[in-house]
Formats: C-alpha cells, sequence, structure tokens
C-alpha cells in the first residue's frame, strides 16, 4: 500500500471529524486558536490510535484469514463509506459547544469507530503501520481545524458533502484494493 493510498484513506476517515469540525465551529461563539488546536488534537489523535489497535487485532487473526483478506478489506471499506454516506441522510444532530474532556473523548471515539476497522485491513495488507497512522493522525489534525474554521465562518454548507466524500473515497479505496488481489 503506497503513500497515495494511505493519504486517500486518512482524508476519508477524517470526514466525520470534518463534519462534527465544522458543527463544533458553528456553536462556539468566541472562537480561539486554543479550541481550534484543543478539537484538531482530539480528533487527530484517536482517528491515529484506532488504526493501530485495528491492526493489532488483525495480525492477530491473520493466519486465519490471508486467502480471503482482500475481500475482508473491500467489505469494511465499502460497509464502513456506504454508512457514512447514509448517515447524511439522518436527521440533524444538536451538537453543544462544550470542548471539555468527556464530550470531547465521546465524540473522538465515536468519529474514530472506522478507523479501527481501516486498521484491521492493514495487518491483512502488510502496510507501513507507523507511517499510516502518523498520516492519519496529522491529516484528522488539519481537516478537523479546518473544519472548526470553516464551520465558525460559513456555517453547515459543507457537512453533508465532506461526509458523502468521505463515504465515496473509502468505498473507492475499498473496490481498488479488491481488484488489485484479484486481478493484477
Amino acid at each position: 500500500m503506497g503513500i497515495l493510498e494511505i493519504l486517500l484513506i486518512s482524508i476519508g476517515l477524517a470526514m466525520d471529524a470534518f463534519a462534527v469540525s465544522i458543527c463544533k465551529g458553528l456553536s462556539i461563539k468566541d472562537l480561539k486558536a486554543k479550541n481550534i488546536i484543543i478539537i484538531g488534537l482530539y480528533f487527530g489523535i484517536f482517528q491515529a490510535g484506532m488504526p493501530l489497535i485495528g491492526f493489532l487485532l488483525g495480525k492477530g487473526f491473520e493466519s486465519f484469514v490471508t486467502q480471503i483478506d482482500h475481500w475482508i478489506a473491500f467489505g469494511l471499506l465499502s460497509i464502513i463509506g456506504v454508512n457514512m454516506i447514509l448517515e447524511t441522510l439522518k436527521k440533524e444532530e444538536n451538537i453543544n459547544s462544550d470542548i471539555g474532556f468527556k464530550t470531547m473523548i465521546l465524540l473522538a471515539i465515536a468519529t474514530s469507530i472506522d478507523a479501527l476497522a481501516v486498521g484491521i485491513t492493514f495487518a491483512f495488507l502488510e502496510a507501513n503501520i507507523i507511517g499510516a497512522i502518523f498520516t492519519i493522525g496529522i491529516v484528522t489534525f488539519v481537516i478537523s481545524a479546518l473544519g472548526v474554521m470553516i464551520g465558525s465562518k460559513f456555517g453547515d454548507k459543507f457537512e453533508k458533502k465532506a461526509q458523502i466524500l468521505g463515504g465515496i473515497i473509502l468505498i473507492g479505496m475499498g473496490i481498488h484494493i479488491l481488484i488489485e488481489h484479484l486481478f493484477l
């Protein structure tokens, strides 16, 4: 798995955090740099940590699934992608301006569960997990920080589009992995 693929997956995974960051930006009346950094760090750290946990779990089961690993990667990425797209059809959530520990931990976990599944696929695909988690963490931090600023300035115009784009990217990566293993 190359850097471009890791980068695209990182962007796809960050879209949930981006959408929530936009909402946070909308809800914080007096936005400060400190708020932007705190939100970006929560999402970036959790998005980086979950794939590592998934990778370790995947390595534990690798010997059982090596013949179908590409199907598992395709399935997980596609399910995550479709779920992200379907979430845009749900009712709007009302996110408050609180960026305290309890609130941010819950949001960071909720937006990074899909990264756990991606980490499992990384184990099957022999991905460079250290490079992947750093890329995912940095990309998510940057995209989340931008989301807070965009939310503060422009409202919720981009939230749904970001989630749809993230879902499409993850589905595309799943299809790419499947085609690569079956035909190349």
